[in-house]
């Protein structure tokens, strides 16, 4: 069975590595970026210069390494894509974790407008604490 066009899209975004020149095309300008309570940074941010800027630039500078590993998508009615995976995250001083999420994405008109992110959020904290 072929994957349908949105799940295409949203695997084009993890495939990509969040690439500059594919968030600039496929990521709607409303985009609304929703993490999850007790993540870090967690908040919902709105367009992604906001999610750049504020997610990813205060996310980053409290790791050595943070990066997010798509294994399974799934089309979930006409507009969403479930994502399963794993963040991999290594401290300043080191420490190493494997925290699983779940990411939920609404497709409207060939862009992507919202995601949702629940996360274990405990692992994720707990290599900040080395």
């Amino acid at each position: 069975m072929s994957e349908s066009p949105n799940t295409i899209l949203v695997r084009r975004l993890y495939d990509s590595g969040m690439a500059p020149e594919v968030t600039a095309e496929i990521i709607a300008p409303d985009l609304v970026w929703d993490i999850t309570p007790g993540f870090p940074h967690s908040g919902i941010y709105h367009g992604w210069e906001s999610v750049s800027r504020d997610f990813f630039g205060n996310l980053m500078p409290d790791y050595e390494s943070f990066s997010g590993h798509a294994e399974q998508f799934f089309a979930a009615a006409d507009d969403h894509v479930v994502v399963l995976g794993h963040y991999h995250a290594v401290s300043k001083a080191g420490a190493e974790a494997d925290a699983r999420f779940i990411h939920l994405w609404t497709v409207r008109d060939g862009k992507l407008t919202h995601l949702r992110q629940a996360a274990d959020s405990h692992v994720v904290r707990e290599v900040l604490n080395g």
